[in-house]
């Protein structure tokens, strides 16, 4: 009986999936999410690889802020932290009875113009 030699199939190279990318929803966005991935019939991975690889996605990119934005968030951010700890020590001292209520109401008034200030700085830098 002669041998017959079967020959090896080669599968074809099929790349592995190893990179994850992940990216959070509302509810409500995930239920329309959720919505169109049974609709297409195909798992959430292999719906939202299909989209994004066969640009079926309308991509809006945001303007680049400015070197001086980036820089004016920096400091305002760090700004903010020092605020924060001046209206916490001024509604503490004014709780305990150690600050009058017009140095209290004063202290406010001055953060409260802080903030619009800082919030119009940054809406026309860019």
């Amino acid at each position: 009986m002669a041998k017959i030699k079967k020959e090896r199939i080669e599968k074809k190279a099929i790349p592995k999936l190893t990179k994850l990318v992940s990216f959070r929803l509302t509810e409500s966005d995930h239920s329309a999410y959720l919505k169109k991935v049974e609709t297409s019939g195909l798992k959430p991975s292999a719906f939202f690889r299909d989209c994004v690889l066969t640009n079926k996605t309308q991509i809006i990119a945001r303007p680049k802020s400015s070197l001086e934005k980036d820089k004016l968030l920096y400091l305002f951010n760090k700004t903010s932290n020092n605020l924060n700890q001046l209206a916490y020590r001024a509604n503490a001292d004014y709780q305990a009875g150690t600050l009058t209520e017009s140095t209290y109401l004063d202290i406010l008034d001055a953060l409260e113009t802080l903030t619009r200030e800082m919030k119009a700085i940054i809406k026309n830098v860019d």
